[in-house]
């Protein structure tokens, strides 16, 4: 079955960077949207990247443009999301998506249009 693990959350400083993983498997990579979510305290989950795997078309929120980046490495099965000058208000809960119902990475900022979910990795950043 299709499996996302996440992990390279921790804690940083304001001003520092840190790189997600997402280890994907169960499907074919490399055909499919991949999406970074993330929630923080009290709010609803929100979209931050994505990247239509099978052509390396990216996405971002306007509120990380500049900041993070996101790739793949098919080799690997994986997606990164490189996560530079963090604020404090980028702490939160980080989730990779998969499993799109819509072509591409068509719908990528809503929840619903993930089929599939990592269990998260927590992003603190300390002001």
């Amino acid at each position: 079955q299709v499996q996302l693990v996440e992990s390279g959350g921790g804690s940083v400083q304001a001003g520092g960077s840190l790189r997600l993983s997402c280890a994907a498997s169960g499907y074919t990579f490399g055909t499919e949207c991949v999406g970074w979510f993330r929630q923080r305290p009290g709010m609803e989950r929100e979209g931050v990247a994505a990247i239509y795997t099978g052509g390396g078309f990216t996405y971002y929120a306007d509120s990380v443009k500049g900041r993070f980046t996101i790739s793949q490495d098919n080799s690997k099965n994986t997606v990164y999301l490189q996560m530079n000058s963090l604020k404090p208000e980028d702490t939160a809960m980080y989730y990779c998506a998969t499993g799109t119902r819509w072509p591409a990475c068509m719908k990528w900022r809503a929840v619903p249009s993930f089929g599939y979910w990592g269990q998260g990795t927590q992003v603190t950043v300390s002001s």
